[in-house]
């Protein structure tokens, strides 16, 4: 009795390794689509579009974006959460741990319904000010809102989003407190920082560079410790004068639990090999990001989950909250 199950077990093992050889050497044998929660227009589907294009060179088939935007990309979470894990519904996002501490009640699980492949970009949002604020450096910014506790109108693109919660962080690092209020996207946002309605703003770079060079608004530093090659003429945050502050965003792939390992090895080399070539570094740039790939789609699991508490903090204390 114990031989037969021996030789059960024996023979389930071999077909299981004969499966995952099996997916290894065919996937993938049709298109793969990237669900991005970000309408067109904008880093996440710019990242997106890029990287679809470059990965479908590497893996030999067509990669498609789908634009599923709305509920700070919840919706296009939970698409892709309940797609079939078979490696061809790919997610595009920031880290899970924002939506989880944002919203009351999600339809998926941010920590079981995903498996990482790995993070793709990563860049500094560009704290901007507007022309008649008597500021000239940010140094100077945080004298002048210390001294005006509350009367600085800071412009956000959504409660938890990156800039939104990158203004909190900034509030907590310099001590001092804005009165934040939100816009539906960068674009209204930067208008409201240019009509003099706000007087800061936290913004990605596509939002804003434009307006900076155009004279429509001033830049004072980056969000991150240090100045990024991506953003370049703007100081990094230590330099600028507020050591300790440093806060970025990043965009990362993601398939849903249970895809098998040997898909996710192959979707992980395909988006390393395409963020290594140069002419995709530099298209990145234009949008103010570098491409920060993974080392292993472990590596990338680690990484967002150490990072988690942090983005949970942030929300927490920006006292955002949706229902």
């Amino acid at each position: 009795m114990a031989a037969k199950f021996l030789a059960q077990l024996a023979a389930l093992l071999a077909a299981l390794v004969l499966s995952a050889s099996a997916t290894a050497q065919t996937f993938p044998a049709k298109p793969v689509r990237i669900v991005v929660g970000y309408p067109p227009g904008g880093s996440g589907d710019f990242l997106t579009r890029l990287l679809a294009d470059e990965m479908s060179k590497n893996l030999g088939v067509p990669v498609v974006t789908e634009n599923r935007p709305g509920a700070g990309a919840s919706i296009a979470s939970d698409a892709v959460a309940k797609s079939p894990a078979d490696g061809y519904t790919l997610l595009n996002s920031t880290n899970h741990a924002i939506n989880k501490a944002l919203y009351k009640k999600l339809p998926y699980d941010p920590d079981k319904d995903f498996v990482a492949i790995s993070r793709a970009a990563t860049g500094p949002l560009i704290i901007c000010v507007n022309n008649e604020l008597p500021v000239k450096n940010l140094k100077e910014l945080i004298a002048y809102a210390r001294a005006n506790p509350g009367k600085l109108f800071a412009a956000a693109s959504g409660n938890g989003s990156s800039p939104h919660l990158a203004t909190v962080q900034f509030e907590a690092a310099a001590d001092v407190k804005f009165t934040t209020v939100q816009f539906k996207g960068g674009g209204p946002a930067a208008q409201s920082l240019i009509a003099g309605d706000t007087h800061v703003m936290f913004a990605t770079a596509p939002t804003v560079l434009g307006f900076i060079r155009g004279g429509r608004m001033r830049a004072l530093a980056v969000t991150t410790r240090l100045a990024s090659a991506a953003v370049p003429g703007i100081p990094g945050a230590e330099e600028a004068g507020l050591p300790g502050y440093d806060s970025n965003y990043s965009f990362g792939l993601y398939a849903p639990a249970g895809t098998a390992a040997a898909a996710i090895r192959r979707l992980h080399e395909a988006a390393v090999k395409a963020l290594a070539k140069p002419e995709v570094r530099d298209k990145l740039a234009i949008q103010g990001m570098d491409p920060t790939p993974s080392a292993s789609p472990e590596a990338f699991d680690t990484e967002m989950r150490a990072e988690a508490p942090m983005w949970e903090r942030l929300v927490r204390e920006s006292g955002a909250r949706v229902e």
